[in-house]
């Protein structure tokens, strides 16, 4: 393929995501649309001209179900069922007795209103409202796919293969007999073979649902079909407050306001703060898991406990890590704000003696011993909500107003790698913003050379802030590679966080000028790759590496940080 073909592809690429975008918007400020109607039309025709890696076959007949699997994660259980969808703020639906719906991959509370209608509460702005109307573009896609392959057109009946699926979800139990040939009637509608939706079918299965990837293609199926024969449309719908509430930053106000006031409380307001974006697993576990699981493991690597503590089974493990952290300076805030980040807080000065894995300097004085505080991570552009909050000065109860003295800000995360293969390293010296002209320039206290010699591809360049992750194809990562460029690699926050960050240190002037900033990531998946795209599944034991290595790095700087 030539260079110009490429980048004519990457452009009529990008001018999918624009439209995609843009239509949104709109849609989001008329406050609601029919999906499969003229208003949904644009969403669909630019989601196929777009064709993202992750979606698969999307733009072909056959359905989709490595990405059905991967958007029905990050979707509350039984929307398939559901005619009305509706989008809200939090609107105090966690004081009714309806018990919230939490998708396997994505926090955020859902609510089955009725037997028709899902609520989908929003609180982490913009980019929560662009991933699911993504999802659900595709959901429906895959369902209108369904409708033409089992409806008549001529006499607005269903096919055999159909009835028989029906027949199946009509009986309470099925013998293994009957399941294999509910999978074979299942497999003609989709147009995959019987392997390719055993192996679906048992992902999704569940004991109190054994049938569920059945149920879920009956749904689909169900509702096309009565939308195109009996006009019965689907409807999503964004509500007033939701629509009053978006890009004011009430939810980030009341999550950073509580993280101050406990640093008030704990008189820690003036001691140098270090910022860790990570997952709240990793800073604690490096912090303490090996004086703590000593007995458990006398000889073992370091590696070996981080790969014991990152299995399910082993709560016993990681209870036993928290209870030594408790006694020796963890603080740990659960979210009640509606951001979904939860944080830990580090206080270096209440550390036991032989507790913790790192030593500080013997000659540090008290004021300056650090306090680390741990962020969950934030979703797109919640990263600039959270933190352009968390940096503003604090002023409580009308005294005077107290600058915190923030020292550093590390940013570790999961990202999508051009070059190389899930848990490499990429080291950022740049965010571009995908989609403007933006472009925020780092001057990154990590470099490649920090992580030489551990048996990782490590990558350092440009790095892209997409608008979605779900939203990219060949055609426009290929051109962000091999342009000028040079990208490395593609996430969600790095923009927002660097955005608020400059805001704060250079213009506002909250926090000081020379903010150390360490940004690290490691790849998730590598979208150009076949078979290793984010809906090709996790990462596994792969992460443990990378993600302990960078908290390592993280750690060591910190602890050797200089006033």
């Amino acid at each position: 393929m030539s260079k110009g073909v490429n980048i004519s592809r990457a452009r009529a690429s990008t001018s999918a995501i624009e439209r995609l975008y843009v239509t949104m918007r709109h849609l989001f400020n008329r406050g609601f649309y029919k999906p499969m109607g003229i208003s949904g039309e644009s969403l669909r025709n630019a989601l196929l001209l777009l064709s993202p890696e992750i979606y698969g076959s999307i733009a072909e007949e056959k359905i989709e179900l490595k990405g059905l699997l991967y958007v029905l994660d990050r979707l509350p259980a039984g929307i398939e069922e559901c005619r009305y969808i509706n989008l809200t703020s939090d609107e105090g639906f966690t004081r009714s007795h309806i018990k919230p719906i939490i998708p396997p991959k994505r926090r955020r509370n859902c609510y089955r209103i009725d037997s028709e209608q899902m609520n989908i509460e929003i609180t982490r702005g913009r980019s929560d409202i662009y991933d699911i109307l993504t999802h659900l573009t595709f959901l429906f896609i895959e369902s209108r796919k369904i409708c033409e392959r089992v409806l008549i057109e001529e006499t607005g009946k269903t096919v055999r293969d159909w009835h028989k699926l029906e027949e199946a979800l009509a009986h309470k139990k099925l013998t293994q007999d009957q399941l294999e040939v509910a999978i074979i009637h299942t497999a003609n509608i989709l147009g995959r073979s019987f392997d390719e939706v055993l192996e679906i079918y048992e992902k999704l299965k569940s004991k109190s649902q054994p049938h569920r990837f059945l149920s879920i293609i009956y749904w689909l199926g169900k509702l096309s079909i009565e939308e195109e024969t009996g006009g019965e449309k689907r409807i999503i719908t964004f509500s007033m407050l939701l629509r009053e509430r978006l890009g004011h930053h009430i939810h980030g106000d009341r999550w950073a306001n509580t993280i101050k006031e406990t640093l008030e409380k704990r008189k820690l307001l003036n001691r140098p703060l270090h910022i860790i974006s990570a997952n709240m697993h990793s800073v604690v576990n490096s912090l303490f898991a090996r004086k703590a699981l000593a007995k458990e493991f006398p000889s073992n690597g370091s590696l070996e406990i981080y790969k014991a503590l990152s299995q399910e089974k082993n709560d016993k493990l990681r209870n036993k890590v928290l209870e030594m952290a408790g006694k020796n300076g963890m603080i740990s805030i659960d979210d009640a704000s509606g951001t979904n980040i939860d944080v830990q807080l580090f206080d270096l000065a209440s550390l036991g003696k032989d507790a913790c894995c790192y030593d500080l300097p013997a000659s540090i004085s008290k004021e300056d011993i650090p306090v680390i505080l741990v962020m969950d991570y934030a979703f797109g552009e919640q990263a600039f909500e959270t933190i352009d909050e968390l940096l503003k000065p604090y002023k409580p109860n009308d005294q005077e107003t107290v600058f915190m003295n923030i020292a550093s800000i590390s940013i570790m995360g999961k990202a999508g790698i051009l070059e190389g293969g899930k848990g490499d390293l990429m080291i950022p010296s740049a965010h571009i913003f995908e989609g403007t002209a933006d472009n925020y320039p780092i001057d990154n206290a990590f470099s490649k050379a920090d992580f030489e010699d551990n048996g990782l591809q490590i990558l350092e360049g440009p790095m892209v802030t997409v608008l979605g992750t779900s939203l990219q194809n060949k055609d426009i990562l290929l051109f962000f590679k091999e342009s000028t460029w040079q990208a490395i690699g593609l996430e969600m926050e790095g923009v927002h966080y660097q955005k608020a960050i400059q805001a704060a240190s250079k213009i506002r002037k909250s926090i000081r000028e020379d903010v150390i900033t360490r940004y690290a990531y490691y790849a998730s998946d590598n979208p150009l790759k076949s078979g290793s795209t984010l809906a090709s599944g996790g990462l596994g034991t792969t992460g443990v590496k990378p993600t302990y290595l960078i908290t390592d790095k993280i750690l060591e700087q910190i602890f050797n940080f200089k006033p």
